[in-house]
């Protein structure tokens, strides 16, 4: 895993969803991000990390199914952005 993306994905989701009692190394990143367990994001935070993906890495996600595995947690986005950047 590229420890590097991993870190920095955590430091862009606490900005985009002014996540400020947040830090990076509390995040898990394995965890999963939406429901109990993980950061307990809802459906308005899932738009705002396609716009991250988009806005950070020029990918775009239109598929809902497909945006459900990309954001299960952060090694699953650090994983979807290596294997589809350019």
């Amino acid at each position: 895993m590229d420890e590097q993306l991993v870190n920095n994905l955590k430091q862009q989701i606490i900005d985009e969803l002014n996540l400020e009692e947040v830090k990076p190394e509390d995040i898990d990143a394995s965890a999963p991000l939406f429901g109990d367990g993980g950061l307990g994001l809802d459906s308005i935070d899932a738009l705002e990390l396609i716009i991250l993906v988009e806005k950070h890495y020029g990918l775009k996600i239109t598929d809902p199914k497909k945006g459900k595995e990309i954001f299960q947690s952060v090694n699953t986005m650090a994983e979807y952005i290596k294997a589809n950047q350019k």
